[in-house]
Formats: C-alpha cells, sequence, structure tokens
C-alpha cells in the first residue's frame, strides 16, 4: 500500500490498536511480498468507528486528521480502493474509504480508522 505521508504515519503508529477492537478477519496476502516484508505483511484487517473509541484516543485521531490535507486523504482512499480486501473488509462493515480517516498498522494488522457521523 502507498505511504501516504510521514505525519498521517507516526501519528497513527502511535495510536498503537486499541484493545477493545475486534478484528474482522479478513487475511490480506500481497503476491508482492518478499521475505524483507514480513515484519510489515498485512495479516488482518481492523475497522474502527472513530466514535466506538475512548476520548483520549479519539481526540489524536482527530488532531491527525485535522493536520492532514485534503490531498493526502484522498490518497488514502484511493490506495484503499485499489486492494480488494481491504475494500471488502469495510464493505463488510457497511462503510466505504470515503469514510476513512487514518489508519495504523502494527504487528500484520492493518487498522482503520472511519468516521460515519
Amino acid at each position: 500500500m502507498r505511504i501516504v505521508t510521514a505525519s498521517i504515519i507516526i501519528a497513527a503508529l502511535s495510536l498503537g490498536t486499541p484493545a477493545f477492537v475486534q478484528a474482522e478477519g479478513a487475511p490480506v496476502q500481497s503476491e508482492a511480498q518478499t521475505p524483507a516484508d514480513e515484519s510489515t505483511a498485512i495479516r488482518s484487517i481492523q475497522v474502527v468507528d472513530v466514535k466506538h473509541l475512548e476520548p483520549s484516543v479519539r481526540s489524536k485521531v482527530d488532531e491527525i486528521v485535522a493536520q492532514t490535507s485534503e490531498e493526502d486523504i484522498q490518497s488514502l482512499r484511493k490506495s484503499i480502493d485499489a486492494i480488494p480486501e481491504v475494500a471488502s473488509a469495510l464493505k463488510a462493515k457497511g462503510l466505504s474509504s470515503s469514510q476513512v480517516v487514518a489508519f495504523n498498522i502494527a504487528d500484520g494488522v492493518l487498522t482503520l480508522f472511519a468516521k460515519t457521523a
């Protein structure tokens, strides 16, 4: 997946994965994956509605979103749409890439943070 901006990645990685988030369980395998990529390989996808986050974590996500350009958000959403497994995980939750505002990749888990209303 294309890296959108350093600020999104750094901020998203600092959030970590909330323990109360349930995994979507959609395994993702990249055909271009090499042994060097194993530490960053995505093994599962989580979709988190920002409104279900604890207030402290929600405020961090809101801060990230406020500092991110619309161009970067659109680039992230295009990247999501280009990966069928990720788009499917969103669709299974009744969401689309247009609702994703941030992401996190840690320990093989891709977490997408979405705003629903």
